[in-house]
C-alpha cells in the first residue's frame, strides 16, 4: 500500500525525513517536483549540522558528489553525472529535450549528458540546492581544473578542502606541470590542500601557498625549494620526496628562530635520498637532548621517537626536532597539552604530538 507522504503532518515528516542516508534523501527527490519541493523545504528551515559535499571529477569517469556525515566519518556518495556514451541501454528520443538520461542504481542516481562539465555543475548546482549546503571539499585531476574557475565565478564561500591527484600521463610531463602551476595560484581552499600530481624534474613554482591549515604534498615533492617553504602559511605541512638539502633544513630553522613561518606547528620531510645531519648542536643552539615522545602522521599511524632535540625561538616558544637519515620533523610546543596523553588518543584530536614527561 503507497504511504501518502504528502499528506503527512510536517512534524512526523521531519523525523522520518531525519532517518534517511544523504543518498536516499536524493533519489526521492527524483519522484517528483512536490516531494522534491517538500524536501528542500525541510532543509531549509533545518540545515543538516556536520554533513560535508565533495565533488569528485576525474577525466575519463563518473563525475560524483559525496556527502559525509558526522555519524561515521565515511562519505556516501548520492548523484553522479556520466558522459551519454557510458549508457549500455539504448538512448531514449527524449534526450533531446531533457538533456540527460537517469538511471537508478543501488544506492545513488546516475545522470548521463552529452556534456559531461555541463553535468557536474548540474549535479553540483542540484544537491547544494536541495540540502541548502555549500560545496566543502573537491577533488579533481589535472584535466579537472576548470572546475577551480567555475567554483571562484560562483562567489560562494571558499572551500574548505581540496585534492589533486595524479592521472595516467601520456609521457608529456608538461601537462602536469601547467596543471600544478595552475592550481597553486588559483587555488581557493581554507583548510586543506592534498598534492598527489605527476610533475617534471624541472617544475618550479615561484608562488606562495596559503594561508590554510594543512598541506599534504603526497608525493613527487622534488619540486618544493627551501623559498617555497619559507613561504608556505599552514599550521601543518608534509613533504614527501622531498630534496631540500641539510643546510636548507639548517636555514629554514633560523628563519623560524627568528620568526618566520609564525602559525606552523608541524613540518614533516621525508626525503628522497639519506641526509646527514652533522654538527646540529653546534649549528642551532640546542636547548635540551634526548627528548621522548610520539607524533601523529597523515595516515592516523603514531611515529615513536627517543632522541629528539629542543631548540627555542626568539620569543622563548620552542619546538622539537626529530630526525634521520630520510626523515626530519619539526613539533612546535604551543600549550600544556604537549603532555596530555589522554586528549592525543582521542579520535580527531587536535593535538599533533605527544611528549613523555621525565618522571
Amino acid at each position: 500500500m503507497p504511504f501518502p507522504i504528502l499528506r503527512t503532518p510536517l512534524v512526523v515528516l521531519s523525523e522520518i525525513i531525519s532517518l534517511l542516508e544523504p543518498n536516499e534523501i536524493v533519489t526521492a527527490s527524483f519522484c517528483s517536483k512536490n516531494v522534491k519541493r517538500l524536501l528542500k523545504y525541510h532543509y531549509q528551515r533545518r540545515k543538516p549540522l556536520g554533513w560535508r559535499l565533495f565533488l569528485i571529477q576525474y577525466e575519463d569517469c563518473r563525475h560524483w558528489i559525496s556527502i559525509e556525515t558526522p555519524e561515521d566519518g565515511k562519505r556516501i556518495e548520492v548523484l553522479s553525472a556520466e558522459h551519454i556514451s557510458k549508457l549500455k541501454k539504448p538512448i531514449p528520443a527524449s534526450l533531446a529535450t531533457n538533456e540527460f538520461i537517469t538511471e537508478y542504481k543501488l544506492g545513488y542516481v546516475d545522470l548521463y549528458y552529452e556534456d559531461q562539465v555541463m553535468g557536474s555543475k548540474t549535479i553540483l548546482d542540484y544537491v547544494t540546492d536541495l540540502f541548502n549546503l555549500d560545496i566543502y571539499g573537491l577533488e579533481i585531476d589535472r584535466y579537472g581544473t576548470w572546475v577551480l574557475d567555475w567554483i571562484n565565478e560562483r562567489k560562494e564561500k571558499m572551500l574548505i578542502s581540496f585534492e589533486f591527484n595524479e592521472t595516467a600521463h601520456s609521457g608529456n610531463n608538461s601537462y602536469g606541470d601547467e596543471a600544478l602551476d595552475y592550481v597553486l595560484r588559483n587555488l581557493p581552499a581554507s583548510d586543506s590542500y592534498i598534492l598527489d600530481e605527476f610533475v617534471s624534474e624541472k617544475f618550479r613554482s615561484d608562488g606562495k601557498l596559503g594561508p590554510a591549515n594543512h598541506l599534504l604534498i603526497d608525493s613527487y615533492g622534488h619540486w618544493v625549494t627551501l623559498e617555497n617553504l619559507m613561504n608556505f602559511d599552514f599550521i601543518k605541512i608534509v613533504i614527501n620526496e622531498s630534496r631540500l638539502s641539510v643546510s636548507d633544513v639548517y636555514s629554514f630553522l633560523r628563519h623560524w628562530r627568528t620568526g618566520g613561518s609564525p602559525r606552523l606547528t608541524f613540518l614533516r620531510l621525508e626525503f628522497e635520498s639519506q641526509r646527514i645531519f652533522e654538527n646540529f648542536e653546534d649549528m642551532l643552539g640546542v636547548v635540551e637532548t634526548e627528548i621522548s615522545g610520539e607524533y601523529r602522521l597523515y595516515d592516523g599511524e603514531n611515529r615513536h621517537f627517543d632522541h629528539g632535540y629542543s631548540i627555542q625561538r626568539n620569543d622563548g616558544v620552542k619546538a622539537v626536532l626529530d630526525f634521520g637519515e630520510e626523515h626530519f620533523v619539526m613539533m612546535v610546543c604551543i600549550g600544556e597539552n604537549v603532555y596530555d596523553r589522554i586528549n592525543y588518543r582521542k579520535k580527531n584530536s587536535d593535538q599533533q604530538f605527544l611528549l613523555h614527561q621525565v618522571v
